[in-house]
């Protein structure tokens, strides 16, 4: 029988020792997730356990403009097949929609069978375990985009759908050196803040009314952004993509 589940806030926090940005964190722990810079299966710390659901429920009915996640299994092991101890292996932040809820003058956009990367940073993010699987619920508005296809990897990160009134940018590269030829060491070189829109959400949802605000950005446009804005991501070939708020683009260039 169907159990209603409303939501309670939960933290997430980075793993201790990650340098590389939010969301490449999180991908580089998921299944089929690598990432560049540290080829590492380490994943977001939690600060709570799932709750668990009896066993005599089968379904859980999300409410509101809630989802329901599977989320994607713990990796065992690092690339080099070394075991990882249980303390080690850290949540994804990535999984199948199994379950869909409605807004009170709208409809999702999301359906059953879409893979989602959803945020860490979403307060409404909720962890159960029901019959030895864990799913999260959370509303759909913490959720960055639709990958490709439930074995996506970071190298698909240019084809994700984002949600809402995010953008997908491909961030320019960084200089290595100065003007006079002097290498610069990563702590030196400057966080790009510029790049191209490869991918346009919706836009904006109000979520009283249910009308949607369109993006006004469009595929290619180069813009300038907010220096802190978004949640980065590094693919194996190098290339930076990050996934931000139309809100957060300071200019067109």
């Amino acid at each position: 029988s169907p159990a209603n589940v409303l939501g309670e806030r939960k933290i997430n926090m980075t793993a201790k020792g990650l340098q590389s940005t939010s969301t490449a964190r999180r991908l580089a722990g998921t299944p089929g997730f690598t990432q560049a810079r540290h080829h590492s299966r380490q994943r977001v710390v939690s600060t709570r356990a799932a709750a668990e659901i009896s066993n005599k429920f089968s379904k859980v009915t999300p409410n509101g403009p809630r989802i329901v996640v599977k989320v994607a299994e713990l990796q065992a092991k690092t690339l080099g097949g070394i075991l990882l101890p249980d303390s080690s292996q850290k949540k994804p932040t990535s999984g199948d929609v199994i379950a869909v809820g409605k807004g009170k003058n709208y409809s999702l956009t999301l359906k059953e069978g879409d893979t989602v990367l959803y945020s860490k940073f979403g307060l409404g993010v909720v962890d159960i375990e029901m019959k030895g699987q864990e799913y999260a619920i959370l509303f759909e508005r913490d959720c960055m985009g639709i990958m490709p296809s439930s074995d996506a990897t970071v190298d698909d990160i240019k084809d994700l759908s984002p949600l809402g009134d995010r953008l997908v940018i491909k961030v320019d590269s960084v200089e290595d050196e100065t003007a006079g030829g002097v290498l610069l060491t990563e702590g030196a070189t400057e966080k790009p803040t510029t790049g191209e829109v490869v991918a346009v959400g919706p836009g904006r949802l109000d979520e009283i009314t249910g009308e949607v605000t369109k993006n006004k950005l469009k595929v290619g446009e180069r813009v300038n952004f907010f220096k802190w804005a978004g949640d980065a991501i590094d693919t194996t070939s190098g290339e930076t993509y990050n996934i931000i708020s139309e809100t957060d683009v300071l200019c067109k260039l």
